[in-house]
């Protein structure tokens, strides 16, 4: 008896079935993938760093421009106490 190969493949994936005919017949199926998931997987891992990459700097930037106000609100209340000193001041002139 002779065994019957079937190879079959899409570019991507490749299909062997070997078949032997006996008196219990056995068919064997072999696939073989191309990658696809390997390259899926890469891109996945690729957009979760980019992904959390982004967030850092979301919050660096958030951080710096709370720093910002914390610092131009602490000016403007040293300002207000001089000018509340000076007019202090000025009413005991007046006096």
């Amino acid at each position: 008896m002779v065994d019957r190969v079937v190879e079959r493949t899409d570019g991507a994936t490749t299909e062997r079935v070997t078949e032997t005919p006996s008196s219990g017949s056995t068919v064997v199926v072999e696939r073989r993938g191309g990658g696809g998931g390997l390259l899926i997987g890469l891109a996945l891992v690729i957009a979760v760093v980019i992904g959390a990459l982004y967030l850092i700097n979301q919050n660096s930037r958030e951080n710096a421009k709370t720093d910002a106000i914390t610092s131009a609100a602490s000016k403007v209340g040293d300002a207000a106490q001089d000018v509340g000193g000076a007019a202090k001041d000025a009413a005991k002139k007046a006096d």
